[in-house]
């Protein structure tokens, strides 16, 4: 397979993906994949491709606000692999890869032809990543992974919220994103492991192992405490005072993560008098005393406008920040001067924008290889590059293999 012309300049220029993932985990690590110079050909199938796309809102038909989200630098071309004659086509493209991503329920890749197995039969040097729900073995290995089920089933959604509230998901989709950043390192270790002894790794990340290496310093907290954490809205379980408090006017984050901090808000806030007194001295004591902390610190926050606690603990470096909404945080002055946020163009679909990869190489302009692809944009291009001529992409348009 052709590879087309990248920056060579980016660490990955030159390698070649093969993207059969679809929703959010693996779809992000690919793109970030070519965010870093990879050429990645988003493989999808006939009819309405990649879930995602049909997701709304819309820039364009086919351009769901999540599908342009992860979707970002990639070709697409349409396969039908449930054909002895796609999963030909797939294994001819897979033949010239360097990686290959799919993200389907246990078994289907096998049934697909796409599994590790028969992907490093046809091209031993692949490295092939699969990311399921529960893993690949195990009493969970059949069942569907979701994020927000994820949140739920690893006892992540019994932590958030207020307590006595209702339950409360993620919006951010935590496991889902954490996920792809887990695939994306295990495929570039993978990568460093084929050059130094030549052969090939699997690599399998799950939404289930993700929740639980999210769940890292509360499972411990649980294991020393021997019972389970109350549910703490906006704090800490472990620090105090650090959580949304009640300005005169609004509401403020507050974050006082050590003695160092609180002996600076007592003297901002006016309660110099606790920072020798034991029930607040240190913030175990202060954990231990949390009532009687808040109580006094609120009624001190309450005194003072958003305004003041947000300029005059900034200036002292205590942290603080007021709750933004997403129109706040894009009309901030540091955003206005981050490069994180892209914007280009595509024919048909006029100004795009998207978020760059959180990753900056000194002296490297971030920007979009190419923007998010219609589905089968790049199908003809994709097989020319392979070696197929126009007469037999022909025959596999007509047959309904390709489209």
């Amino acid at each position: 397979m052709t590879c087309p012309r990248t920056n060579p300049s980016l660490p990955l220029a030159g390698l070649r993906v093969l993207d059969f993932s679809k929703v959010l985990a693996g779809p992000l690590c690919a793109q970030y994949l070519a965010d870093m110079g990879a050429d990645v050909v988003k493989v999808e199938a006939p009819g309405s491709g990649d879930d995602t796309r049909g997701w709304p809102p819309f820039h364009a038909p086919g351009l769901g606000a999540v599908f342009m989200s992860a979707n970002r630098g990639k070709r697409s071309i349409v396969i039908d692999l449930k054909r002895d004659h796609g999963r030909g086509v797939a294994h001819r493209l897979a033949a010239d890869c360097d990686v290959a991503i799919e993200s389907f329920g246990t078994g289907v890749a096998e049934r697909l032809g796409i599994d590790r197995a028969t992907l490093q039969g046809v091209n031993p040097r692949l490295v092939h990543c699969s990311i399921s729900g529960f893993g690949r073995t195990g009493p969970m290995k059949d069942a569907p992974g979701y994020d927000v089920i994820l949140q739920a089933f690893s006892g992540m959604m019994a932590m958030t919220g207020e307590e006595g509230g209702p339950h409360v998901r993620s919006p951010i989709s935590p496991i889902d994103q954490a996920t792809g950043f887990h695939a994306l390192s295990g495929i570039l270790a993978a990568l460093l492991a084929r050059e130094r002894t030549g052969s090939a790794e699997a690599v399998e990340v799950s939404l289930y192992e993700t929740a639980v290496g999210l769940l890292g310093y509360n499972i411990q907290s649980y294991w020393e405490r021997g019972k389970l954490p109350p549910r703490f809205g906006t704090s800490h379980e472990s620090l105090c005072p650090y959580q949304v408090f009640d300005a005169s006017d609004g509401t403020v984050m507050i974050g006082v993560a050590n003695d160092s901090l609180w002996r600076k808000f007592c003297a901002i806030a006016g309660l110099q008098s606790c920072v020798e007194d034991p029930r607040f001295a240190t913030n175990a004591a202060r954990v231990e005393n949390r009532d009687a902390t808040l109580a006094i610190v609120s009624a001190a926050i309450a005194k003072r406008t958003m305004a003041f606690w947000d300029a005059e603990l900034s200036r002292a470096r205590v942290p603080c920040s007021p709750i933004n909404d997403l129109i706040a945080l894009l009309d901030h002055p540091h955003s206005r001067q981050s490069d994180i946020f892209l914007e280009y163009e595509k024919p048909g679909a006029g100004l795009m924008r998207g978020i760059a990869q959180p990753v900056r190489f000194v002296g490297r302009p971030r920007g979009a290889s190419r923007p998010p692809p219609r589905l089968g944009e790049h199908t003809d291009a994709i097989l020319g590059g392979a070696g197929y001529s126009a007469e037999e992409i022909g025959k596999l348009r007509l047959g309904g293999v390709v489209s």
